[in-house]
């Protein structure tokens, strides 16, 4: 199959919730690009979060292998810095192939409630 999706993807609304309830890691919140590389070369992506208030975070590397998913959830990214929860935060994907990106966000602060939201991020080129 020809790639499939752009190179470039925007998530403007990350959010990762702070409390959890349940078990972990089935049950603790969480956000997350879901990520499809349909062509036939493995992606080399690079993650950059944005804050409201101070310079962004990132690189952080991402790889999809050709013909694959990969779903990242953002609470395990560390290095070069864990991404802070509970506060708002932005970010840029940037892709050596063209990816078809989806945000996810599992919410379950609330005793006996998980919320699931997905979204398809912007792609921009």
């Amino acid at each position: 199959m020809a790639a499939i999706g752009a190179r470039t993807w925007v998530v403007s609304g990350g959010r990762i919730p702070a409390d959890s309830n349940g078990e972990e890691p089935e049950f603790t919140g969480f956000d997350q690009l879901c990520l499809l590389n349909a062509g036939d070369s493995d992606a080399e992506a690079e993650l950059v979060v944005h804050y409201e208030d101070q310079e962004p975070v990132g690189p952080y590397p991402v790889r999809v292998w050709a013909r694959r998913i990969r779903h990242v959830r953002l609470n395990d990214l560390v290095d070069p810095e864990p991404i802070r929860l509970g506060r708002p935060f932005g970010c840029v994907l940037t892709s050596s192939v063209p990816l078809v990106v989806q945000f996810q966000r599992q919410d379950t602060r609330l005793p006996g409630v998980v919320a699931l939201t997905d979204v398809v991020a912007y792609a921009t080129g």
